[in-house]
C-alpha cells in the first residue's frame, strides 16, 4: 500500500483491543454451554464437545483477524488494511481530505479510542484518536 519503500510511516496500529469484546464474550457463552453439557455427561457430553471446539474456533477467528487488521497513516495517506490471504485496504490520501472528525463515547473516551473519520474513510475503534486526529490534521493541511 505504501507507495514507495521511502514514505514515512507515522502510526501503524492495530485497533483497540475492545473489538473483541463481543466476539469472545459469545465464544464464552458458548464455552459455558459446552462446559455444562459435559458435566451433565452422556448424552449431553457430545455436544458439550462440539460447543467447546465451536468456541475455540469463533475466539481463534476473532483474535486472527484482529492480529491482522492495520491502521496506518504515512505522510501522504490514511489507509486500514485487513485480511490474510487476500489482503484489502482501504485509504485516503490526506491531501484530498477535507474535514476529519473523530467520535468518541463515553467508554471510548475513558479506554481511548474511537472512530476516526477522514472523507469516505470511517475507522472505527482505533486506539489513542487524538494523537491520531491530530497527526492527520497536521499531515494534511
Amino acid at each position: 500500500m505504501l507507495a514507495h519503500e521511502e514514505e514515512r510511516v507515522y502510526i501503524d496500529s492495530r485497533r483497540h483491543g475492545v473489538v473483541l469484546v463481543k466476539p469472545l464474550a459469545r465464544a464464552g457463552a458458548l464455552a459455558a454451554l459446552g462446559i455444562g453439557a459435559l458435566v451433565l455427561g452422556w448424552p449431553f457430553a457430545l455436544p458439550g464437545a462440539v460447543l467447546l471446539v465451536v468456541a475455540a474456533g469463533l475466539a481463534l477467528v476473532a483474535v486472527w483477524r484482529w492480529d491482522r487488521t492495520h491502521v496506518v497513516l504515512t505522510a501522504d495517506k490514511l489507509f486500514v488494511v485487513h485480511g490474510t490471504l487476500r489482503r484489502r485496504a482501504a485509504a485516503v490520501r490526506l491531501s484530498r481530505v477535507g474535514a476529519v472528525e473523530l467520535e468518541q463515547s463515553l467508554a471510548g473516551r475513558l479506554l481511548r479510542y474511537g472512530t476516526i473519520v477522514a472523507g469516505d474513510l470511517e475507522i472505527d475503534c482505533v486506539p489513542e484518536p487524538r494523537e491520531m486526529l491530530g497527526l492527520v490534521q497536521r499531515l494534511g493541511g
